[in-house]
């Protein structure tokens, strides 16, 4: 399967702190030329210093890390550049943890124990600009949001709410709704703020995970 799938050439940044699973990854990429692994940290504040210093295409996130999980990593990773390619390989399988994973920024989200083909697709997935949920829990996060009864949605949500809270669960940071909406970065923290009052949200995370689970996007 492998053989067709299409890689790119990529710098990989491995952020993992179990050694075990570490030396799978670093030696299951040794077989593809195309990706090269460009460095392997074991803490998440550390994830995002190596990342603004090595400058990866790619970063493989833990989720449980010392220092600050993968999730808040993640979120000031993608704060910084935006255009960073992020997959979550986790041994974590709640629907809390995938959700705030995705309304953190990642781009794919695998499980571990999964093979080295799961990745290889997430990987070209991303590449291709889109993005990547193990078949591992795609039904199960497929049946969650089915299975969520719609909240009201609030009737006092203006259209540009709307378009902000859509961006935010996509992901983009505010200086990148910002540009995308053509607004002013103080206007976007506004109605960010402004929606946390509105959806009884106290962060970004549970801001997007409410939205999510309410049909709202």
């Amino acid at each position: 399967m492998s053989n067709n799938i299409h890689l790119p050439n990529w710098k990989v940044l491995i952020i993992e702190n179990d050694p075990l699973v570490q030396l799978w990854v670093e030696q299951s990429l040794a077989n593809y030329p195309q990706l090269t692994v460009v460095d392997c940290v074991d803490d998440g504040y550390l994830a995002v210093e190596m990342t603004l210093q090595s400058q990866p295409d790619l970063i493989l996130m833990d989720i449980g890390l010392p220092g600050q999980d993968g999730i808040a990593a993640t979120q000031q990773i993608k704060a910084e550049r935006p255009e960073m390619k992020v997959i979550m390989l986790t041994s974590h399988t709640s629907e809390t943890k995938i959700f705030a994973a995705l309304a953190s920024g990642a781009d794919a989200y695998c499980v571990k124990g999964g093979g080295v083909e799961i990745l290889l697709t997430a990987i070209a997935a991303v590449y291709q600009g889109g993005s990547y949920l193990d078949p591992q829990i795609a039904r199960q996060v497929m049946q969650e949001i089915k299975s969520q009864v719609p909240g009201e949605t609030p009737a006092n949500l203006s259209d540009r709410e709307f378009e902000v809270l859509k961006l935010l669960v996509e992901g983009y940071s505010n200086p990148k709704i910002a540009a995308q909406l053509f607004l002013s970065p103080n206007t976007v923290k506004a109605h960010v703020r402004t929606l946390m009052n509105k959806l009884a949200a106290s962060d970004r995370v549970q801001l997007a995970v409410k939205a999510l689970r309410t049909g709202l996007v």
